[in-house]
């Protein structure tokens, strides 16, 4: 069960990767100046970077949330992503990133108990 656990939160971090290519792809492939291709592909994935920093990375966000708190963040982070994808590619891929997404926080959920990557309030204290 444990390598289960680990092979899945491998994978959130492949899809956490995933996000930030995506909205960087998104950014350079628009159809505007070079300028917003560029700013645009910068400045997206550091927002994104930010947003997940402050609330969600890891096991230590600066403003941790949980509950639907958390799966509005995810909905956002990992559905902004697959939006991306959706745009600078084909529906298709955004679909597939989406799908992966959910089924990786449905074992996030049944393995942990929550969505939080490393949810240390589940597990004993020292005895």
């Amino acid at each position: 069960m444990q390598s289960l656990k680990g092979a899945n939160l491998f994978v959130t971090f492949l899809l956490e990767l995933g996000v930030i290519a995506a909205v960087a792809v998104w950014g350079f492939t628009l159809e505007a100046s070079l300028l917003v291709r560029v700013v645009a592909g910068l400045a997206t994935p550091a927002l994104f970077v930010i947003m997940w920093a402050l609330f969600g990375a890891g096991s230590s966000p600066r403003f941790p949330l949980r509950g639907t708190w958390r799966l509005a963040l995810e909905l956002i982070w990992f559905g902004g992503g697959a939006l991306a994808w959706s745009t600078a590619t084909t529906p298709l891929v955004g679909l597939i990133f989406f799908a992966l997404w959910a089924i990786n926080a449905l074992l996030r959920l049944r393995l942990q108990g929550s969505l939080l990557l490393d949810d240390d309030s589940q597990a004993p204290g020292p005895v």
